[in-house]
């Protein structure tokens, strides 16, 4: 059966047909629509959870691999920052059941706060790593990522790219799946690691990696193509626009292609640099490729030149095109293009905004009204509430990492005692990171204001559950972790909640949270507008002598000014009333219902 697929999906309907039993992860861009279509095409026998952070995904799926089970975990690059602890200690003690950990790089980046190049990691943590270069190979080479997984007894790190993760292919489907009977976990002292342990296992991984390189060596998906005196290097979907960059251009010349970054494909890398003049080498992010084929050539004492980021002949930062690799590749080869590039209009400037009626803005304009006069430090987490940064509002003065504002906050007091500190986190980043934080300000008794914005969704990634939400990934009813429950728990005194979109209560609520003198926290309740039900839109009536204060102070995209006057865009308007309440004229009203 064939289906047009995004890559996602393709690495999801892999896994299926690998015989994946476990699959755990933490959503984030461009990685969570993999376990979304484990969910939606699960068989019924896989075991789906969204996990409360990357480190929770690795360990639940480490448990399951120790049992004999094949277990995937997936994640964004920043998310393997978050669980390197158990996945280096992997490397070392090894598993049973096939276990891949899907890493995706996003190139740009796009909508995350490094462009971190995965590969590094897996030679950092001494872990294979597969890298697709098209939609349909991720298909197949998952199922290859599982068989290399069991037959070495290790993690391996699968790197899809944006491009790869979010592009199309048609895909034959495969009819039958793979039944891996797993025969449960049997005790062995091998399963806990200790010095004596590793150092033994050190000395066994490091002839593992030798011997995968030479395997790799002879993978299908590691291949050299054609036959000149000059060569392309490339991986990922570098080789993809090399391979059409070659076609447009009408030309060819040797290729490689390298699927496996680490270990690295040494012996196949000899075949291709033999007699070869020069080599121009094209890949996303770092020059992982580069630096072998250069380190290769110095210890074999071989005259080819290669050619990359470190020649300057490819950029070091952003996404990679097709016309970027062309316009490369026709320098390289020196055959200049038959045509200009297309010369395209600039695109209009989008920058990115809250929605219309999001409820964070109203939180932070209640705090902003509540901190006026004051000494305030604002620190932002990640989440569609990092677009807080952005004017009118500009209330996040500084952002890091997962969990990281609630920590940044602390140190901000110490350093800077006369301010009042407000950190801003998210429900899902609270039960992700947020937690550990607020229990070191709680037990070192530091006084910050911790503002969590609950919108009972995940929403920056499209709306997954978390433990707040009472849903599990697969939609089913689960235990609804309570965050006030949690805050007194582990000592929070003064914990208020509050509607943000009641501007006054919210102003009075944050007033009364930075009075009291140890660690408080405002609890915004109100649901993302994706998720609720919106409200008769609002319209401006004549009472509006255009003084622009809900624009400038509030920035809602459904209010616009034009021609000298002030319109609510009712295809935008959800009705949230916030903008009805800081109009000084009380020139807004709701739009009755016919």
């Amino acid at each position: 059966m064939q289906r047009l697929l995004m890559g996602n999906e393709c690495i999801a309907l892999g896994a299926i047909h690998a015989g994946v039993k476990c699959v755990c992860g933490y959503p984030g861009t461009p990685s969570t629509e993999i376990l979304e279509t484990v969910v939606k095409e699960n068989p019924g026998d896989i075991y789906v959870e969204w996990s409360v952070n990357e480190k929770a995904a690795i360990e639940v799926a480490a448990g399951a691999s120790y049992s004999g089970v094949r277990t995937l975990v997936t994640m964004k690059q920043v998310g393997l920052n978050a669980c390197s602890d158990p996945v280096m200690c992997l490397a070392y003690i090894g598993i049973k059941g096939g276990m891949v950990i899907v890493v995706a790089d996003d190139p740009g980046p796009i909508s995350s706060q490094t462009e971190q190049d995965t590969r590094h990691f897996a030679g950092f943590s001494k872990l294979p790593i597969f890298d697709p270069s098209t939609p349909d190979e991720a298909y197949e080479m998952i199922e290859d990522a599982y068989e290399y997984s069991e037959k070495y007894k290790t993690p391996v790190i699968f790197r899809p790219t944006t491009k790869i993760c979010h592009g199309y292919s048609s895909i034959d489907l495969k009819q039958d799946r793979k039944c891996i009977e797993a025969e449960g976990f049997i005790k062995d002292p091998k399963w806990a690691i200790f010095p004596k342990l590793s150092y033994q296992n050190h000395i066994v991984l490091e002839k593992k990696i030798s011997q995968m390189g030479k395997d790799f060596s002879s993978y299908r998906f590691n291949e050299i193509s054609g036959n000149d005196a000059v060569g392309i290097a490339s991986s990922g979907i570098g080789y993809a626009y090399s391979k059409e960059a070659l076609d447009s251009l009408n030309t060819a010349c040797r290729v490689l292609k390298v699927a496996t970054a680490y270990p690295f494909p040494e012996e196949l890398a000899l075949k291709f640099l033999d007699g070869l003049e020069k080599v121009l080498v094209i890949e996303e992010l770092d020059p992982v490729v580069e630096r072998e084929l250069t380190y290769i050539c110095g210890k074999h004492n071989l005259k080819t030149k290669i050619f990359g980021k470190l020649t300057g002949n490819m950029p070091f930062a952003g996404e990679y095109s097709a016309e970027l690799v062309k316009s490369a590749v026709s320098i390289f080869l020196n055959i200049p293009q038959d045509e200009e590039p297309l010369s395209m209009p600039g695109l209009p400037i989008r920058p990115p905004v809250l929605c219309a009626g999001c409820p964070h803005r109203a939180s932070f304009y209640a705090v902003k009204q509540a901190a006026k006069g004051l000494d305030a430090i604002f620190s932002g987490d990640i989440g569609c509430y990092t677009l807080g940064n952005a004017k009118p509002l500009e209330m996040v003065d500084t952002c890091l990492c997962m969990g990281a504002g609630i920590t940044m906050a602390q140190g901000l007091q110490r350093a800077n005692p006369q301010t009042i500190n407000f950190a801003f986190v998210g429900d899902s980043t609270f039960f992700h990171t947020g937690i550990p934080g607020i229990v070191n300000a709680v037990y070192n008794q530091t006084k910050i204001v911790v503002i969590i914005l609950d919108n009972s969704t995940t929403a920056m990634t499209g709306h997954q559950p978390h433990p707040g939400t009472g849903v599990k990934a697969t939609g089913a009813i689960a235990e609804k972790i309570d965050i006030a429950g949690v805050l007194k728990a582990i000592g929070v005194k003064k914990i208020i909640k509050s509607n943000p979109l009641d501007l006054e209560k919210a102003v009075s609520a944050v007033r009364e949270a930075a009075e009291f003198e140890s660690v408080s926290a405002v609890i915004f309740e109100a649901p993302c507008i994706a998720i609720s039900k919106p409200k008769p839109h609002l319209i401006i009536t004549d009472k509006c002598t255009a003084c622009r204060k809900c624009i400038k102070e509030l920035g809602c995209p459904a209010i616009v000014y034009s021609e000298g006057k002030v319109y609510i865009d009712s295809s935008l308007c959800v009705g949230c009333n916030l903008c009805s309440q800081v109009c000084p004229s009380e020139a807004i009203a709701q739009q009755e219902e016919s």
